[in-house]
């Protein structure tokens, strides 16, 4: 019934053996990438055995149920039965789910925030989406980390770049990427006039050194000192960091850190943007690749696309690809975002099933 996974479960078994090798244990880098492997396999094996192994407790508690003939029994059987199909039917969608997220089950992602058209509003807005996101977060129990920010003059920001680690974390947020209206009178508004105002949002699965690796002559980086508010060790202190990758792309990237005391550190943040970059241009040509084959209303990822509208005046939080309107904005601009990001699960995993028939 699932091919795919019995493929897992049989490589699976071939990284423990392998794993138990002594001469591969010697193979520090060897043993490392393939500990990772495992580790990744497992979270697709292990409930795929569950499920496995509740199949056949159901089968040996219906062929129990056949031949008894004592009504005691068989209330107890008919109990089990119940009891086992619904386990049964939740490790089947979890099952689902993990073969519709085939190659994007990241625990960690990159979240960057622009401000867009409406000047300090525009950054005040970003500023209540990096609350709102990161107060979802917190309370997931993931971690979030800040790493490159950029202030609003009045507020807010003008750019944010943080992470969020935690399990399933990119499957939850990855519908997130796009562009984000907010209509409200703003507080230095004297006419009490709604405007406009817009932020970008994407999201970027980060992937570690084995999936991207970016090798000393592909790059080319400079000390600098930084710029902007931070007092006098900003000023005199060449601690920021600026990387060119000119490798495998039309046009090089750039990445600048600065908001690190240590240049090491902004060395260190500024690979991890560079490397999720990276990842994202790669997995935009396979997503264009596949176009033919899938094409989702959600989920694409296009930071140009227009996905949601926060209306402040009627506490409407709008979800275009998916014609959703929920009358909490309150609610929601404060973190409490569970319903909206599983509405947009649900619809997506809808379309992929349908797909995949």
């Amino acid at each position: 019934m699932w091919p795919i996974f019995e493929q897992a479960l049989a490589h699976y078994h071939e990284l423990e053996q392998q794993l138990s090798d002594p001469a591969v244990a010697a193979d520090r880098a060897r043993f490392t990438r393939l500990a990772k492997e495992h580790g990744a396999l497992a979270k697709r094996v292990k409930p795929y055995l569950e499920y496995k192994k509740i199949s056949n407790d159901l089968a040996q508690a219906q062929a129990l149920l056949d031949t008894e003939t004592d009504p005691e029994m068989r209330h107890y059987a008919e109990q089990e039965l119940n009891d086992l199909r619904k386990r049964q039917q939740a490790l089947q969608a979890r099952l689902e789910d993990l073969v519709l997220a085939e190659g994007e089950d990241y625990d960690s992602l990159i979240m960057e925030i622009r401000a867009g058209t409406g000047g300090d509003e525009a950054a005040l807005f970003a500023g209540d989406l990096y609350n709102m996101y990161t107060h979802y977060a917190r309370d997931q129990g993931w971690k979030v980390e800040d790493i490159s920010f950029n202030p609003g003059e009045q507020g807010g920001f003008k750019e944010v770049v943080f992470s969020i680690t935690g399990e399933d974390a990119y499957q939850h947020l990855r519908y997130e990427s796009g562009g984000h209206r907010v209509q409200r009178v703003p507080k230095t508004e004297q006419q009490g006039r709604i405007h406009t105002s817009a932020a970008t949002v994407a999201v970027l699965p980060e992937p570690d050194e084995v999936q991207v690796e970016i090798r000393d002559q592909d790059i080319e980086w400079e000390r600098m000192r930084a710029g902007g508010a931070g007092g006098q060790h900003v000023n005199k202190t060449e601690s920021a960091v600026r990387i060119w990758y000119k490798r495998g792309t039309p046009d090089e990237l750039e990445v600048k850190c600065q908001d690190e005391r240590s240049q090491h550190k902004n060395y260190e943040r500024a690979l991890r943007i560079l490397r999720s970059r990276i990842y994202e241009l790669q997995q935009q040509k396979l997503h264009r690749e596949r176009a033919q084959q899938r094409r989702t209303l959600i989920g694409s990822g296009d930071r140009s696309e227009r996905i949601r509208t926060y209306n402040f005046p009627q506490n409407r939080v709008t979800d275009h690809r998916i014609n959703l309107n929920l009358y909490k904005l309150d609610s929601i601009i404060a973190g409490n975002l569970n319903e909206l990001i599983q509405a947009l699960r649900d619809f997506d995993k809808k379309q992929r099933l349908e797909q995949t028939n």
